[in-house]
């Protein structure tokens, strides 16, 4: 496994922290929020939690693998087989099939149960923002091959 720095993964959890602990201040401090301002604390803790818990877990593991190369050796390899690529990217394109019928199930079912316009249209932003991103990449796949 290349010897790359774990400093910048440092920093971006202990960002990924400052983010989920406003979020948690934010949340105990100001309860009177109105409008769309009401899910800005669940989303910093949601986006702190996820920024902190991915860089913190490469720390642990860069950490664990610099003190024994024959596992990181063996890691790599097993990384970059093709095979296990390939199961990986069928992986992902079954999720992500599966991910867009629950995210449509899921805005169809916040709309009939008639939750607050901002939920709802933060669902449908995040669904188009998936759906988007995969037209994209879609076609500038296939310029290139």
């Amino acid at each position: 496994m290349k010897n790359s720095k774990i400093g910048k993964y440092v920093v971006f959890s202990i960002i990924g922290f400052v983010i989920f602990s406003t979020g948690l201040v934010i949340l105990k401090t100001i309860p009177s929020m109105r409008g769309i301002l009401r899910t800005l604390p669940y989303i910093c803790i949601g986006i702190g939690t996820g920024i902190f818990g991915q860089n913190i877990g490469t720390v642990i593991s860069r950490l664990a693998l610099r003190n024994d190369p024959q596992s990181a050796k063996k890691i790599e390899i097993e990384t970059k087989d093709e095979r296990n690529t390939a199961i990986r990217n069928r992986a992902k394109a079954k999720s992500y099939d599966l991910m867009v019928m629950v995210f449509g199930a899921l805005m169809m079912a916040f709309a009939l149960m008639q939750v607050d316009m901002y939920v709802t249209l933060t669902f449908v932003a995040a669904y188009l923002f998936i759906v988007f991103s995969s037209i994209y990449y879609l076609s500038k796949f296939q310029k290139e091959m």
